[in-house]
C-alpha cells in the first residue's frame, strides 16, 4: 500500500503565549558613581585520599557597582555655612550591586569527576564562589573609597554651579 503525504503535513510550526505578572515596582535613587569591571581566575580543588582529587579551573568576569542612595537626602542634609557656602551632608556610600556575567566567564578544565551530577555541583559551587570572591576583591581594591572620591568629583562642582556658592560634601 502506498501513502502519498503532502509537503503542508511535514511544516511545523512553533506558538508561545505567555502571561506577564507584574511582582513589584520599586522607585530607584540609587546614583551609580563607580563600577568595577574585573576577571578572576579561581581553581578549586577537592583533595582525596584515594580516589583522585576533584579540580575545577574557572576565568569568572564580573562587575560590582558604587553608588550613593539619593532617596535618603533629605532637606535637613543641606546646611547654610556661611553666606558664599554650603555643606551638603549625603548617604554613606554603598555598593549597589556585584554579578558574575555568565557570557564571559569560561570553565576550562574539569577533572576527577566521575559522575554527570558530579560534574555539575562543581560547576555550581565554583561560580558561588567566584561571585563572592568577585565582591570581595572589589571591597579589597576600595571600592567604597572610590565611590566617596566620585562623589566630590561629580557633586562639587554641579552644585556650585547651581548655586554659585562654594559646596561643602560630608558623610553621614
Amino acid at each position: 500500500m502506498f501513502f502519498y503525504i503532502k509537503r503542508e503535513f511535514l511544516v511545523t510550526r512553533t506558538e508561545i503565549s505567555e502571561d506577564v505578572i507584574m511582582e513589584k515596582i520599586t522607585n530607584i535613587g540609587k546614583l551609580e558613581l563607580v563600577k568595577y569591571s574585573m576577571k578572576d581566575v579561581l581553581e578549586k580543588k577537592e583533595l582525596r585520599t584515594i580516589l583522585p582529587d576533584k579540580r575545577i579551573l574557572l576565568v569568572a568576569a564580573g562587575e560590582v557597582t558604587g553608588c550613593i542612595d539619593l532617596t535618603k537626602v533629605s532637606k535637613d542634609d543641606i546646611e547654610k555655612s556661611a553666606d558664599d557656602s554650603v555643606t551638603v551632608y549625603l548617604p554613606q556610600p554603598e555598593i549597589c550591586y556585584f554579578k558574575l556575567d555568565h557570557k564571559r566567564s569560561r570553565v576550562y578544565d574539569i577533572s576527577g569527576a566521575w559522575f554527570p551530577t558530579d560534574t555539575k555541583a562543581m560547576v555550581e559551587d565554583v561560580y558561588k564562589l567566584a561571585e563572592q570572591r568577585i565582591l570581595q576583591n572589589a571591597k579589597e581594591m576600595d571600592i567604597i573609597g572610590k565611590t566617596r572620591q566620585n562623589a566630590y568629583i561629580i557633586f562639587r562642582p554641579m552644585l556650585a554651579n547651581i548655586t554659585g556658592k562654594k559646596i561643602g560634601i560630608k558623610f553621614r
